[in-house]
């Protein structure tokens, strides 16, 4: 068959064919700070989408309009689900926006603050609540401890 019959897409076109961003099945719950890093991500796929429709080359660069559009279909749906939860002052025991230390049997510690999907970041010290880790750790007292694969955690402080 000759290649004049045939249709085969060019990088870009691939590229411009990006798949929606997966969106959670649970609940929406946010902080307040969660909250704001939505409406600032909103506002930055606002902004790249304006550029990308503005700068006339659309055709010539369907990638960024496809990112930017994707981005905006995202943050708009995060948005328009978001369920802020306000801080609890003095916590009794792991709930949604607390910060917890603990203890592991091999003598670790780690603080993490459970937060919202969106704004989960282990790495700075903050974990989704629908993890495993605050799964097990919410509800929990100071002192009670908990077992999460194999391993045995003892609740330090909440704050």
């Amino acid at each position: 068959m000759s290649v004049a019959f045939t249709k085969d897409e060019d990088h870009e076109a691939a590229a411009a064919n990006l798949p929606d961003r997966p969106i959670s099945p649970h609940p929406n719950l946010v902080t307040p700070q969660g909250l704001a890093q939505l409406q600032a991500a909103f506002a930055a796929a606002k902004a790249a989408y304006s550029a990308a429709q503005s700068s006339g080359e659309v055709s010539d660069d369907r990638t960024a309009m496809a990112r930017a559009t994707r981005d905006l279909r995202y943050y708009t749906a995060r948005l328009s689900s978001a369920q802020p939860i306000e801080p609890v002052t003095a916590p009794q025991a792991v709930v949604f926006g607390t910060t917890v230390t603990f203890e592991r049997d091999d003598g670790r510690t780690q603080t993490f603050r459970i937060v919202g999907e969106d704004e989960a970041d282990p790495k700075q010290g903050s974990i989704s609540y629908v993890s495993p880790l605050a799964r097990a750790l919410t509800g929990k007292a100071e002192a009670d401890e908990v077992r999460l694969d194999g391993v045995e955690i003892v609740v330090v402080s909440i704050r």
